[in-house]
């Protein structure tokens, strides 16, 4: 290769590799109401996705920063986490309730045992083909009217499929608390363990041929 071709090649490399830091964003502030709350979510550190769907980091991002504040959301509500950025990956999001363990607080709790369960699916679209977030900058769900009353922790994932059989979980987390609930007990997972690396959601090629199906991975959404 010419000195050149060289100059070209380094130069659309260095390119590549800044478009992609830029189309990375964070879920940096949880929406319930009128209420605003960056103090509220558990961010991760740098806008760098979560690749190894076996490790910690799928619970709440990577090394997340410590939240100060748990925020009161009244079940049957709409509540959503606000972006840095534009979702400029394709993919699907959901969204998840972690109920806290007997004993501990939205604050103290890490995620761990099989205490969680999905709310929302936002999948794919047809006619053309696309993802129902793609290029949104803020997502919302409404808490299940029938979600027992207590501390929880909001989890919101969106999943990345531009590069096929390399999925890039950005995930966040905040600390609420549900008031007026009811008496709902929806199947739980643990997370890591909800999905696996083989999940067609995840090996899918959305670039060629055209998927003309998909399904969200992880477990069904519970409405209450």
């Amino acid at each position: 290769m010419c000195s050149k071709m060289k100059g070209f090649y380094y130069v659309a490399l260095l390119a590549a590799i800044a478009q992609s830091a830029s189309a990375h964003y964070i879920f940096h502030q949880l929406v319930a109401g009128t209420q605003i709350s960056s103090t509220a979510v558990r961010t991760p550190h740098n806008n760098s996705p979560v690749e190894a769907i076996t490790s910690a980091g799928m619970t709440c991002g990577a090394a997340p920063f410590t939240a100060t504040e748990t925020i009161n959301v009244a079940a049957g509500s709409r509540v959503g986490f606000k972006l840095d950025n534009a979702l400029f990956h394709p993919g699907p999001a959901a969204f998840y309730l972690g109920q806290v363990p007997a004993g501990q607080t939205a604050a103290s709790w890490n995620g761990n045992g099989p205490n969680w369960f999905k709310i929302e699916d936002l999948g794919a679209k047809f006619n053309p083909f696309g993802f129902i977030p793609d290029g949104a900058t803020e997502l919302y769900t409404t808490i299940p009217g029938n979600t027992p009353s207590g501390e929880y922790l909001l989890r919101i994932e969106h999943i990345g499929l531009h590069v096929a059989g390399a999925p890039q979980f950005y995930i966040s987390c905040a600390q609420i608390r549900v008031t007026g609930g009811g008496n709902g007990n929806p199947t739980k997972v643990s997370i890591p363990g909800y999905v696996t690396p083989s999940d067609p959601g995840l090996t899918v090629n959305i670039h060629w041929p055209t998927p003309t199906a998909y399904k969200v991975p992880g477990p069904a959404a519970w409405r209450g």
